[in-house]
């Protein structure tokens, strides 16, 4: 198979990082540029990157590589609408970050620009290839179990605006200026907007849809922050399924010292945490780790060989599957419509205060 062409259009998104040593180390990738958005950014990536041509305009990274057939868009979520119609006037294909858009006719408008050029637009959610989380849903599939009825999960991560600082902008992250609620100092933008993995994971789960959701924030435990950073949401799914998320920003970026020459304590940065209650049993879960456990028993457990790389060229694959033919990804514009659907109905429910039906 021919590696398909790929270029970073923008490097503000904290996950492209992840995607460098996938993006030199796959032989299905040659990677051939990379856009960024001011002259640090491109000082800091050329000096980790200097094989990869890197430029500051994208019209002129897109004109210098007329080869270029895939890009990951890893831009501020207010930017994704226009980039996604200059790939798509150019037949390029496009593995998008997270959000592709809150607003749901820009949205839309999305789904009608990939459709109609057929370029591929499959959206960065990388849980769907984690091994864990594979073996979790062969032990549903099994029903070692019974059928599910409750879940409760965490999406837990120390706040990304200190390294990019977008992600604190309401009208960078959300799109545009909406209070959390009438006379709240916060706006939507925060975690929430940085956690969709949990909302999309569930659906993947139960093989079901949000039905009503209900969402609550707590007072932010970074006050300089206008966007939330601390929030619960509790619902229930179309097929009766319960279940209580926590997305919050609720980690640390501090160091701690303890007591002891040279001791210090780095918080653990992320966790999605899984607890599956089933008619005949539950499964807990931690997506990053090795094991899953039946029943919370140490010896009853299935363990899971991960490295923390699979998930990423499991996405990749599949990627570059689709490109080469001609096949719809597993998440796709049209898929993740529903999970920005719930997303949009946990701040209308802080707004409102009470339940949202969906």
């Amino acid at each position: 198979m021919t590696p398909v062409k790929i270029a970073m259009l923008s490097l503000t998104h904290g996950h492209t990082r992840k995607y460098y040593q996938t993006l030199r180390d796959s032989p299905k990738l040659d990677w051939v540029a990379a856009c960024a958005e001011n002259e640090a950014v491109e000082r800091l990536f050329r000096s980790t990157n200097p094989d990869v041509p890197c430029y500051r305009d994208e019209q002129e990274m897109f004109e210098r590589h007329p080869d270029i057939e895939a890009v990951v868009l890893a831009s501020a979520n207010s930017r994704h609408l226009e980039q996604v119609q200059a790939c798509a006037e150019r037949g390029i294909h496009i593995l998008s970050m997270k959000i592709p858009s809150f607003d749901l006719t820009e949205y839309d408008r999305m789904i009608e620009l990939v459709e109609r050029a057929g370029v591929v637009c499959q959206i960065e959610l990388e849980l769907h290839y984690n091994p864990v989380v594979h073996r979790v849903m062969k032990l549903l599939g099994d029903g070692v179990i019974g059928p599910l009825r409750a879940v409760a999960a965490t999406n837990i991560t120390l706040s990304p605006v200190w390294a990019f600082p977008w992600q604190g902008v309401p009208e960078l992250s959300y799109g545009r200026r909406v209070p959390l609620a009438p006379g709240n100092p916060r706006f939507r933008g925060g975690a929430l907007c940085d956690h969709p993995h949990i909302f999309d994971l569930i659906r993947w789960l139960t093989g079901a849809d949000f039905q009503t959701i209900f969402a609550e924030q707590a007072p932010n435990l970074r006050t300089d922050l206008e966007v939330e950073d601390l929030l619960l949401v509790n619902g229930k799914m179309t097929d009766g399924t319960t279940f209580l998320l926590d997305p919050s920003w609720s980690r640390l970026e501090e160091r701690l010292t303890v007591p002891g020459p040279g001791w210090e304590v780095f918080p653990k940065r992320m966790e999605v945490n899984l607890t599956l209650h089933g008619e005949r049993g539950t499964l807990l879960v931690d997506c990053f780790g090795p094991n899953v456990y039946h029943n919370g028993a140490p010896r009853d457990r299935y363990t899971v060989q991960y490295t923390y790389f699979d998930e990423w060229i499991g996405l990749v694959d599949e990627f570059v599957d689709c490109v080469r033919n001609g096949k719809t990804p597993k998440i796709n514009l049209r898929w993740h419509r529903r999970t920005i659907e719930a997303m949009n109905a946990c701040y209308d429910s802080l707004d409102r205060g009470q339940p949202v039906s969906l």
